[in-house]
């Protein structure tokens, strides 16, 4: 067993009032309170030693100097779970860090609602409601309009964390880099591209991406590895964690403004890989993510790789099933010689095809893997 547990994932996902559940008992200490993050910056020994039995430290990412201390503490304890770490930045990323806590910390990512646990609020909401949406809890629990608290939560990323992380100085553009990525939504992420339309050098682009990565904004899915014609591309593809705060970037603020926007399918796609990674995430599943495309355009927008096969998965945001949704998927199962392919559609129809290809609807989430 462990002797910490640490919580990490993106602002208002509900870390601490997991926590807070789980362990009752424990004292709390929040590290974006200005004394507490003092105490502990100047101190940190002797803010620890308040906590003989251990404790939660939430947002902890404020202060590195105190992993190097709770090693030793850790190190001198035989009790498991005797500190609870939360973040909102995964700082277990940061090598001096995930030195000093090797082996001692158990550790999850604590993603925003699933659709699984959106089931509970019984609503009739449809793709194109949940795209709008997100899965954010403060947006279901306390019934906020998005329109209303999604600027308030960039806003607060960009001015609280983004600060903390790097120090960047430009607030203005790292935000219009923001809005730019937000319409390059399940593409393949061009580094040069976006440091001419920012401004900015490749390094910084480079550098922002890590930032929005490890604090849960962005996921980069790389491409696949298995190279059967010696053409795939190399670059990820980017998506968002939550497709509202992409909708919010582009502006777009009501189902009726998604229906005929031009990226309404890539947002489709951004929330069923989205889905599919907090699947993973929740269950512990295995499998690995990639995408697959070769270099004449033809792509697969999802490869589900469970080590002895794998499965590939279209992702079309149309409603009506064509006989276009089943080219790539055909090209693909023949060139690997696997036998077994999913399309995932907008549409209410679940069927399977005697050629191995299972057509799921956007709502029978459970089939996703």
């Amino acid at each position: 067993m462990f002797k910490a547990v640490a919580v990490t994932g993106p602002r208002q996902s509900g870390k601490t009032t997991l926590v807070k559940s789980v362990f009752p008992n424990k004292p709390y200490y929040s590290l974006e309170n200005p004394d507490n993050m003092q105490f502990a910056n100047e101190d940190p020994r002797g803010f620890l030693q308040q906590f003989p039995d251990g404790a939660i430290l939430d947002e902890v990412q404020r202060t590195p100097l105190l992993f190097s201390y709770l090693q030793e503490i850790l190190d001198n304890k035989s009790k498991p779970g005797s500190f609870i770490l939360t973040g909102s930045n995964n700082f277990l990323l940061n090598e001096r860090i995930s030195q000093s806590l090797a082996g001692r910390v158990a550790y999850l990512n604590l993603l925003p609602f699933c659709l699984e646990e959106i089931e509970k609020y019984g609503l009739s909401y449809s793709e194109n409601d949940f795209i709008i949406n997100g899965f954010y809890p403060p947006v279901y629990d306390q019934k906020i309009n998005i329109r209303e608290w999604m600027p308030n939560y960039i806003r607060t990323y960009i001015e609280r964390d983004v600060r903390q992380i790097k120090n960047v100085s430009n607030l203005i553009i790292f935000e219009k880099f923001m809005r730019l990525l937000a319409g390059r939504s399940a593409q393949e992420l061009n580094y040069t591209s976006l440091s001419v339309e920012v401004g900015v050098d490749v390094k910084t682009i480079q550098s922002w991406i890590s930032i929005l990565a490890s604090s849960f904004i962005v996921y980069l899915l790389p491409p696949f590895h298995k190279n059967f014609n010696k053409t795939i591309v190399k670059r990820p593809k980017l998506y968002f964690y939550d497709t509202a705060l992409a909708s919010s970037l582009l502006g777009i603020l009501k189902k009726e403004h998604l229906q005929s926007h031009p990226l309404r399918g890539a947002l489709f796609e951004n929330f069923i890989v989205a889905e599919i990674i907090k699947q993973k995430s929740n269950y512990d599943f295995n499998d690995k993510l990639y995408f697959w495309r070769d270099k004449t355009g033809r792509e697969i927008d999802l490869i589900i790789d469970k080590t002895t096969e794998f499965v590939p998965v279209e992702i079309k945001s149309g409603k009506t099933i064509q006989n276009e949704f089943f080219k790539n998927l055909r090209y693909l199962l023949k060139l690997s010689g696997e036998k077994q392919g999913k399309i995932i559609y907008a549409g209410d129809t679940n069927q399977r095809r005697t050629e191995g290809i299972n057509i799921v609807s956007w709502s029978n989430y459970k089939s996703f893997f």
